[in-house]
């Protein structure tokens, strides 16, 4: 599946509105849809190029069965600094680290529980992990195109300069001692996951500050990358809407 591609409903209209759009295809039985409807008049106003096809042809491009009628070429996705995007993040904030997701359906879950969680921004390894591709892209239900991705060369070496910036580094692993809802999960952090298999790799579990688990009965040794993610994004938000409503009584 080309990695220049968003299909389905919510990742195209995201990604229209993003202004991430070269070029739309829409399948003609699905004409009549409404929903197809509201998509072509967002893309009729953003002036994107148009193109009426059937559904085998889109079936031929090659972006999956899953397209729901609906298939837009990306143009080239500019790369984003950490810096600058640290710069338009307010205080204080909530990032979110993945070390290595190579599934994309977890991918672009864990990215759909960020967004909705009030994540600031996701930073993403450029080497031995999933891009941001077609799959990433439906799966995150347009969050993909909301939330600011920055995928970066060195990961050990951004949370070092995310540390700088005064952001707490907080990993989330199984054998670890302390309770993740004991933790305090209000200031600026950076929460980080590992792959699906292996976890957290060495050298960036020595650059976290903490390690938290999520503590589990039964038998269940570990949970989904994100599922966890989920647990411990809105257990974050969580506090920090407790946190925020004790200010604003003060």
């Amino acid at each position: 599946m080309a990695e220049d591609w968003a299909v389905g409903v919510h990742a195209v209209a995201a990604a229209i509105d993003a202004g991430e759009v070269e070029q739309l295809w829409l399948a003609k039985e699905r004409a009549g849809d409404r929903r197809i409807q509201d998509v072509l008049a967002a893309a009729e106003r953003q002036g994107t190029a148009l193109r009426w096809a059937a559904a085998a042809e889109l079936d031929r491009l090659g972006v999956g069965h899953q397209h729901q009628g609906l298939a837009a070429r990306l143009l080239p996705a500019p790369a984003r600094k950490l810096s600058e995007v640290l710069e338009s993040i307010p205080a204080p904030g909530l990032l979110l680290i993945l070390d290595g997701i190579l599934d994309p359906h977890n991918l672009g879950a864990c990215l759909r529980s960020a967004e909705a969680a009030g994540v600031h921004a996701v930073l993403l390894p450029k080497d031995h992990a999933c891009p941001i591709n077609a799959t990433v892209r439906k799966a995150a239900a347009g969050a993909a195109s909301r939330l600011p991705v920055v995928v970066v060369t060195n990961l050990a070496r951004s949370i070092a300069s995310l540390k700088e910036q005064g952001y707490w580094i907080a990993g989330l692993a199984g054998e670890a001692s302390a309770d993740l809802y004991q933790a305090d999960l209000r200031g600026p952090l950076a929460l980080v996951l590992g792959s699906e298999e292996k976890g957290l790799r060495r050298l960036v579990r020595e650059h976290c500050d903490f390690l938290w688990r999520i503590p589990m009965s039964g038998a269940i040794e570990s949970l989904n990358v994100s599922v966890a993610a989920a647990l411990a994004l809105f257990e974050a938000r969580r506090q920090r809407q407790a946190q925020a409503k004790t200010d604003e009584l003060r």
